[in-house]
């Protein structure tokens, strides 16, 4: 299976946070799954880390090392992503969150969130 996740997922993964449900770390470890970040996630943690309103355990550069000694891949922003958020309606207005959900649709993944208005967008999403 195909997955997405969102930036909480990936940072609570990689700190091997409590609140990431040992289920969920499950499906990311499982190697019959192909899993993804959006570039987007990680220019997010970039501004927040920029900004302080965000501090890890590791730096991002550890983080994004993580990613490839996991086979975590990383999403580009495409075109047709883009055209599908400028077609959706704001149920969710956080512009990096609309994103991760339109990759999730456009390229039919999905996403592992713990935020339950991703499900007004008709997004397969997977917790607990």
């Amino acid at each position: 299976m195909n997955i997405l996740l969102d930036t909480h997922t990936l940072i609570w993964f990689c700190e091997d946070d409590k609140k990431l449900p040992e289920k969920i770390k499950k499906e990311i470890e499982n190697t019959e799954n192909t899993i993804f970040i959006s570039i987007a996630s990680l220019w997010e943690m970039a501004i927040k880390i920029s900004l302080k309103k965000l501090k890890l355990a590791i730096p991002l550069e550890e983080v994004i090392k993580l990613l490839n000694e996991n086979g975590i891949s990383i999403i580009p922003i495409q075109t047709e992503h883009l055209l599908k958020v400028a077609s959706f309606d704001f149920h969710h207005r956080d512009p990096f969150d609309r994103l991760i959900i339109c990759q999730s649709l456009v390229e039919e993944m999905m996403i592992i969130t713990i935020d339950e208005k991703f499900d007004m967008y008709g997004v397969r999403r997977l917790w607990e």
